[in-house]
């Protein structure tokens, strides 16, 4: 079994979603002190590779901790986009996918974009579906939907409108991913388990794929 990391690291000096306040980790109990070290960790829900629960924008939406556990893991394959030439994901784009997407619980988007973490740019112009090509994911049989970018909707948003029709169809959105280059044309387990935290909209998570030794690959 083969276990690729799909996360980033947290610390105080992270890039975090624009007016997020960035974690802050203090030393607790130290060692010499005390006799154990300790750290005491102050963050937001969405810092660093996070999911989006639908409570995170409808009211009546589910918290993580209202979904079943296996929501949070299951087959997956990564879609490569960083060969289109525009700014949205559309839904011919997608299309010659559907054979994968009928047999799998996750679709990861890779653009390419996590090479900016830690820039400005990383932060603006991002690529992210449309609202035809989210509908369209929507009426296959997924649990979530994860991307390396910072959002599932434009930087310029004030609507959401990609998360909302997402959350509407119950399905997890998995932001800040990275390392996905290295799934192209696998099959793997995704896992992307949060905090047991009461009533979260979201939560950082270690999101990992799991990549059996005896891995033939996608076949079309």
């Amino acid at each position: 079994m083969n276990i690729v990391d799909l996360s980033h690291v947290i610390s105080p000096a992270m890039p975090v979603y624009p007016c997020t306040p960035s974690p802050v980790i203090k030393t607790a109990f130290c060692i010499r002190e005390n006799g154990f070290l300790e750290k005491q960790i102050t963050l937001c829900s969405h810092t660093g590779t996070h999911i989006d629960a639908p409570a995170h924008m409808l009211e009546c939406g589910k918290t993580l901790d209202q979904l079943p556990i296996d929501r949070y893991s299951g087959r997956a394959f990564v879609f490569d986009a960083t060969s289109i030439k525009k700014p949205c994901i559309d839904v011919q784009d997608l299309v010659l996918c559907h054979k994968v997407l009928e047999i799998s619980d996750f679709i990861l988007l890779h653009t390419g974009w996590s090479r900016f973490w830690g820039t400005p740019k990383y932060f603006l112009e991002y690529p992210v579906l449309t609202g035809k090509a989210a509908a369209w994911l929507g009426r296959f049989d997924l649990k979530g939907i994860g991307m390396d970018v910072i959002s599932a909707d434009r930087d310029d948003s004030v609507d959401y409108p990609v998360h909302k029709l997402l959350f509407g169809r119950g399905l997890i959105v998995i932001e800040n991913l990275t390392g996905l280059d290295r799934l192209l044309h696998q099959r793997f387990i995704f896992s992307c388990f949060p905090l047991k935290i009461e009533h979260a909209e979201g939560s950082p998570v270690r999101a990992v794929a799991m990549i059996d030794d005896s891995n033939e690959g996608w076949k079309d």
